[in-house]
């Protein structure tokens, strides 16, 4: 198929150009270290190739320049597929740089859009078409005179969950993966959903990414339309229905939304091929991977369950990083307000900047050569704290962290201790007295409690990722002045530990096993761990630092497939999960245990009427209970270091 566009780039003017763009950026250094290789590059822009159904895909490939002598060479593919245009400059996406960079090292790099977006054909639905189209992708290209048929796949976030769906179609050529920040292991329980709970960063990313849709940038009323929309607004009165929500303007856009919010069960929409790799594990490509993700990110869940069940299945090596970062953000040493030091950035990690460790890992497995990149270490995990505590130059907190090589994840040497709640707030390692009472609070969906920070991304204008003191703020959607402390709300029950004697890790998944009861048939109950640390001249009411979160949907209580709703003051017991997380609690520092029954706008609220998910037009308030006597001893299992 004739390329649309044909030209070779010299290494002199793509090195002048990328160092333009860096200043123009102000690109980390890490980035503008892309100094072009040795070889000139040819690239052949918007070749459309074809899939099984005929649609057929823009593509655009980069290669080195043939010799002058007019010899065939077969050259290694590394392949990006994305839907955010894959022509871009800058290197967090697909980009002309980071091509051309890797071509003029001797990779044929091929970078395609999606289906339905950028210049591809077809209809964009989003997750669920790239499992086959990336199986198509990588067909064709083992198939090309230029390729010697190895692939490798790279990118972040979608570009991850589209190397996930590919490899789990078993996707033929693939040999090497760097999976960052995304490639769902079970979109159900991160990503879309957690816990029964709708992420509502679906809502955000697609209202933003609609407004770069060609049938509203190209229609000047309708794009109009979609600027004029308050987002805040239209968060701040739910419910909302199909044709009457934010996305309405975008009615694909609306339809996938409300499809993945209105399938509460996990039925078989959410075993389909793109989000759920669990079901294709045995099909999955053996291929040497680096999974890649972070305890701010939305994947750490992710990353570690596929980083799991894949060593197992597979003989290739698959190496695990876990950094202290937001989504995708490996060249910041803070997430949020909290600073964790000038080695927590990605190249604080492995010495190498993000560009040179794919470099690395492909020279490895995709050309055969001794580098010695299948000798790293197996797990690399960042442990939060022991920083000083105090407020940085940038005006952060400094919780310090530190670097740690490991050969398993969960760590071989992990013990699971209980900490268990008491009546009187306070959070031990001693049981319960045999009658305590319960605790009770009442929640009330119109003022659920405000998200602050957390494992979030793509929540622009409305909620942010990061670590932060945990007290309302006005740039936290949902804080009302004053401005109080979540631990002095109301429906909020606060368990705290006594000030530690000792240095105290927590390294791996967090969850709780609670006793409740409401006296509505549904509600959600939710979990947040949190450092303490104690007063100092900069934070004299001390600084309550968020770690990780969870939440369940009561109704799922019992089974994610069967929903059973609950009857008013029936005691059950039930486990909410949070995602890995990994922390040095310092002697004096206190070990915190936040209850509630919602963590808005992170996720939808619950209306506690049992309703259908995503058509609920009620609600009602709720008082919830958590029971602390020794018979039903509510307690957080911590998985600890020695």
């Amino acid at each position: 198929m004739p390329p649309t566009d044909r030209r070779s780039i010299d290494r002199r003017e793509f090195g002048a150009r990328f160092l333009q763009l860096a200043a123009l950026l102000a690109l980390p250094r890490a980035a503008a270290a892309l100094v072009p290789g040795t070889l000139e590059v040819t690239v052949d822009r918007d070749l459309m190739v074809p899939m099984r159904d005929g649609v057929l895909l823009a593509t655009d490939v980069y290669r080195p320049a043939a010799p002058a002598d007019g010899s065939a060479v077969r050259w290694p593919v590394i392949l990006e597929r994305t839907p955010y245009g894959k022509s871009q400059s800058g290197t967090r996406h697909a980009s002309i740089e980071v091509a051309t960079w890797f071509a003029s090292r001797g990779y044929a790099v091929v970078f395609q859009d999606c289906r339905g977006r950028g210049k591809s054909q077809g209809q964009y639905v989003k997750y669920l078409s790239d499992g086959l189209d990336g199986y198509d992708c990588c067909a064709w290209l083992t198939r090309q005179t230029w390729s010697n048929g190895r692939v490798g796949t790279m990118g972040l976030s979608y570009a991850a969950h589209t190397q996930g769906a590919l490899a789990s179609a078993g996707a033929p050529g693939v040999a090497a993966m760097v999976v960052d920040s995304g490639g769902f292991a079970d979109a159900y329980q991160g990503g879309i959903r957690q816990g029964g709970a709708f992420e509502l960063k679906q809502v955000t990313w697609a209202f933003n990414e609609a407004l770069e849709a060609p049938e509203i940038k190209n229609d000047p009323s309708k794009l109009a339309a979609m600027q004029a929309i308050d987002l805040r607004q239209w968060f701040a009165r739910m419910p909302w229905t199909r044709g009457h929500s934010p996305l309405s303007p975008v009615p694909d856009y609306e339809d996938y939304v409300f499809d993945q919010w209105e399938h509460g069960e996990f039925d078989a929409y959410w075993k389909q091929l793109g989000i759920y790799a669990k079901g294709f594990y045995e099909a999955y490509c053996d291929a040497a991977m680096i999974l890649i993700s972070s305890w701010y990110d939305p994947y750490p869940r992710t990353a570690t369950d596929n980083f799991v069940a894949l060593s197992k299945l597979k003989r290739s090596p698959i190496h695990l990083i876990l950094g202290p970062w937001t989504h995708g953000n490996r060249e910041q040493s803070y997430a949020g307000d909290v600073d964790f030091g000038p080695t927590a950035t990605f190249a604080g990690n492995v010495a190498l900047s993000y560009v040179d460790l794919k470099l690395r890992w492909f020279d490895r497995f995709l050309k055969d050569e001794p580098n010695g990149a299948d000798h790293d270490p197996t797990v690399r995990l960042f442990v939060m704290g022991g920083g000083r505590g105090r407020r940085t130059r940038e005006g952060r907190m400094d919780h310090g962290g530190r670097w740690r090589a490991e050969s398993t994840w969960p760590l071989a040497r992990t013990v699971v201790k209980p900490f268990y709640l008491h009546a009187d707030g306070t959070l031990g390692e001693h049981l319960p007295a045999a009658n305590a009472p319960e605790r009770s609070f009442r929640y009330i969906p119109a003022t659920p409690v405000p998200t602050i920070g957390g494992t979030v991304t793509s929540g622009l204008p409305i909620m942010v990722g990061g670590a932060f003191d945990q007290r309302e703020s006005s740039q936290f959607f949902g804080s009302r002045a004053p401005y109080r402390a979540l631990a002095d709300r109301r429906d909020v029950l606060v368990f705290l530990s006594a000030p530690l004697g000792a240095d105290l890790e927590v390294t791996g998944p967090i969850e709780a096993r609670l006793w409740i009861a409401s006296d509505c048939p549904d509600t959600d109950f939710t979990i947040k761990l949190i450092d303490v640390h104690p007063p100092n001249e900069d934070y004299p009411q001390s600084y309550a630092m968020n770690l990780t979160d969870g939440i369940l949907r009561c109704r799922y209580r019992e089974s994610w497939e069967h929903p059973a709703l609950m009857k008013s003051g029936e005691i059950y017991a039930v486990t909410v999960a949070a995602f890995p997380t990994s922390n040095l609690f310092k002697r004096g520092h206190r070990i915190r245990l936040d209850i509630s029954s919602s963590n808005y706008p992170h996720f939808d609220r619950n209306p506690n009427t049992g309703e259908p998910e995503g058509k609920a037009i009620d609600s009602r308030v709720a008082t919830n209970s958590v029971f602390l006597d020794r018979g039903r001893p509510s307690h957080v299992l911590l998985p600890t270091i020695a």
